[in-house]
């Protein structure tokens, strides 16, 4: 169900693109001031999961998922009638508001209900909200086409409200950890629970936050930037094959990457239960360092900029399950909403740090500086994770319950 609330939220994020251009045409605004909305709701969704995390904790999910599936609801009814920008921004912040507040609910009530399974659970949770959109983004589209972009604000703010709103009545408390039978832990798990206060003053944390904020502003540079790389390269509209399958370059990139951000995220997930979290996160981090350079130098091949744009995906997407995972096993279950909020927001903290790639790219003259810094933030990243988190989990694990 959890899952179910998560593909309904997904579009509030990935289908916004569809409404950029239809909105520009009808009142005559700038993209840019447009899209100010977006950063508004991806700043609500992120910066008060926390709080909502908290509620979680203190309340159960059902209210607080319910209460979200209303306020996403009503985000999109508010897009279809907002005729001025001040009302298009308020209109993003309360969607992002509901967002975050099913988000950090279902991926928290995951890290709960599955102790001996955190990576795969919290990995299938959030593909829910990766891939969702991949469902619903052609009928959001084609109805856009045939009755207007306010129409498709309207009903399927409605429709995904509603969903949301219908399955918070079925969701549940996970039963007290030390009451639930847990076969096989292949994972060291703390002895204690630790409350949001006492979390944000230990040094593993923070080690963490920035670990989140590297890969996850080195990914969104990366991808944020594929429609301009693609156009400088000359191949966005070149036909590209692969079995059997023709689309441009850049189209079929966007295909995989819908997919593979979606498959990345239990798959990593899984595996991270079976290894263990810092082994996982080495190897997805030096595989995402590797894919940035590699589409960089040799991107202009359109077959090989749409297969290693799918390696750059693949292994970045994985940070939305392993990061809440190691969170949960670090500072115990009780918390775990509010705990996995706290770090959630180093994605709203990486996405102040995209428009930089832009600045960097003019400054410069090339893509050059940001695919290298890009590559060289996960590459940071995964020594980090090995070297660094490794050893301080290690020691944190063993200080008395």
């Amino acid at each position: 169900m959890g899952i179910v609330c998560m593909a309904m939220i997904a579009n509030l994020q990935y289908g916004w693109t569809l409404f950029v251009n239809p909105i520009s045409d009808k009142y005559g605004w700038s993209r840019a001031a447009i899209q100010v909305a977006f950063t508004i709701f991806v700043l609500t969704e992120t910066w008060l999961v926390p709080i909502e995390g908290y509620l979680v904790d203190r309340f159960g999910p059902r209210p607080v998922v319910m209460v979200g599936g209303i306020l996403c609801g009503l985000g999109w009814v508010m897009n279809s009638y907002a005729d001025t920008l001040t009302m298009l921004y308020i209109s993003a912040a309360v969607g992002g508001v509901g967002a975050g507040a099913v988000y950090g609910t279902c991926v928290g009530n995951a890290l709960k209900w599955f102790p001996d399974r955190r990576g795969l659970a919290a990995g299938l949770t959030a593909a829910g909200f990766g891939a969702g959109s991949a469902l619903t983004i052609i009928p959001i589209s084609a109805y856009i086409k045939s009755s207007g972009y306010e129409a498709a604000f309207f009903y399927f703010g409605i429709g995904q409200g509603l969903v949301v709103f219908l399955l918070s009545w079925f969701l549940t408390r996970a039963p007290k950890a030390e009451k639930m039978a847990i076969s096989t832990i292949n994972v060291q798990q703390s002895k204690r629970e630790y409350s949001p206060g006492e979390v944000v003053r230990k040094p593993v944390f923070w080690v963490m936050y920035l670990m989140f904020v590297m890969v996850a502003a080195g990914g969104l540079m990366a991808t944020a930037q594929l429609g301009p790389i693609a156009k400088d390269f000359k191949i966005g509209d070149v036909p590209v094959n692969i079995m059997g399958l023709m689309l441009p370059a850049l189209t079929f990139a966007l295909a995989i990457d819908r997919v593979l951000n979606g498959l990345t995220r239990p798959f990593f997930g899984w595996v991270s239960d079976q290894i263990g979290r810092e082994p996982t996160m080495f190897i997805a981090f030096a595989l995402e360092a590797v894919g940035i350079l590699a589409l960089y130098t040799f991107g202009q091949n359109p077959v090989a900029f749409v297969i290693l744009t799918g390696l750059v995906f693949f292994a970045w997407g994985e940070i939305y399950s392993l990061f809440p995972s190691t969170c949960a096993d670090t500072f115990g279950t009780k918390y775990a909403a509010a705990n996995a909020g706290l770090l959630y927001t180093a994605k709203g903290t990486a996405s102040l740090l995209v428009p930089l790639s832009s600045v960097l790219a003019t400054a410069t003259g090339s893509w050059h500086a940001v695919f290298i810094v890009a590559s060289i933030m996960n590459a940071t990243a995964a020594l980090l994770a090995w070297f660094v988190l490794r050893p301080m989990r290690k020691k944190h694990m063993a200080l008395p319950a």
